[in-house]
């Protein structure tokens, strides 16, 4: 069966999964605090999600990430972490990674390596207890520090995603970067991204990275590196520390030329690009016939139209995300 290939000649090889649309956090810069969730009768089960994943498997994805929400608040999401682990024994998936607040990891990070995931993102803002509290609306941050222990002891390597926050969190892009390299960990900084009704007016929370890297450059030395992940960041190795950090701009850097990647929805929508609205049913295609042929027929049409680029934009005249729906809905 062919790989997939989009109108641009991108070879499609990486999906991430959001598994599920709750967190047991509330961003400020993600989520309204009093977020309606969908209901449970509305997701896929996890042996669709299965299927699901199998079928882009077969079409030559080799690389899956599972996202929320917060993936690990998912009842019983272990039963599909194994079950994709097992592609990863048969080397029909060559990479399953996860994308986690951390919170849950104390838990569950001894059985994630038991199944074949070999490296996380913790996504972690700040190393301040109360402004972790702030950020979250009431998370513990020894909670996620704790998890992150556990993820080191597993052998899991850690990689900590950073959303640069004008007056929140600026301050402390010394302290994070060298505490990154005590613990081994790598470290991305990522732009806020305006997705989904928030309280809080994104222009007020907008940091561009050129501002932080120009700060960085002044006390760290940050040499070129060949490591690429097919991903929007671009990447530096901190000489002091001998640990990567990367920079996400989808604001002030357009990061499309080389997507290899869509996003699956916990209730069957495919987004063919993160940055913008359109979308594919698979969940009909998928309970219609007990075979494939519906569904893989869906996925060509859905990779047919997937876009060469992202709209993000900060829209200065007003608070109106450039995407409505909110980033636990798609999966970050």
């Amino acid at each position: 069966m062919s790989n997939l290939v989009d109108p641009f000649g991108r070879e499609v090889s990486y999906l991430r999964v959001s598994v599920t649309d709750r967190c047991n956090f509330r961003c400020t810069y993600c989520m309204g605090e009093n977020m309606t969730f969908l209901p449970k009768a509305d997701l896929l089960t996890l042996e669709e999600l299965d299927r699901l994943c199998s079928a882009f498997i077969r079409r030559g994805v080799d690389k899956i990430r599972l996202t929320g929400g917060e993936p690990l608040v998912r009842r019983n999401i272990m039963s599909l972490i194994k079950s994709l682990g097992n592609q990863i024994k048969t080397g029909a998936l060559k990479e399953l990674t996860l994308t986690t607040n951390g919170s849950q990891l104390a838990k569950h990070a001894d059985e994630l390596a038991m199944c074949g995931i070999k490296r996380i993102n913790v996504s972690l803002d700040t190393l301040d207890a109360e402004k972790f509290r702030t950020i979250t609306r009431w998370g513990k941050l020894e909670d996620v520090t704790d998890g992150l222990a556990a993820a080191k002891e597993a052998g899991l390597e850690v990689k900590i995603n950073a959303v640069a926050l004008k007056d929140f969190n600026e301050n402390e892009v010394d302290d994070l970067i060298a505490w990154c390299g005590e613990e081994g960990f790598d470290l991305t900084y990522i732009e806020t991204m305006p997705l989904g009704e928030i309280e809080e007016d994104r222009t007020h929370q907008y940091l561009p990275l050129s501002i932080l890297s120009e700060r960085i450059h002044s006390k760290w030395t940050l040499e070129n590196t060949s490591y690429d992940t097919g991903g929007p960041a671009n990447y530096f190795t901190i000489k002091e520390t001998g640990k990567r950090i990367g920079f996400i701009t989808p604001l002030t850097h357009n990061f499309c030329e080389s997507c290899n990647r869509v996003r699956l929805t916990c209730t069957g929508r495919l987004y063919m690009c993160l940055g913008q609205n359109n979308w594919k049913d698979l969940l009909t295609p998928l309970r219609m016939s007990e075979g494939d042929d519906l569904l893989m027929t869906s996925i060509d049409e859905a990779i047919g139209d997937k876009p060469k680029g992202h709209d993000f934009i900060i829209d200065r005249t007003g608070s109106a995300p450039a995407v409505s729906r909110h980033m636990s809905v798609t999966g970050g």
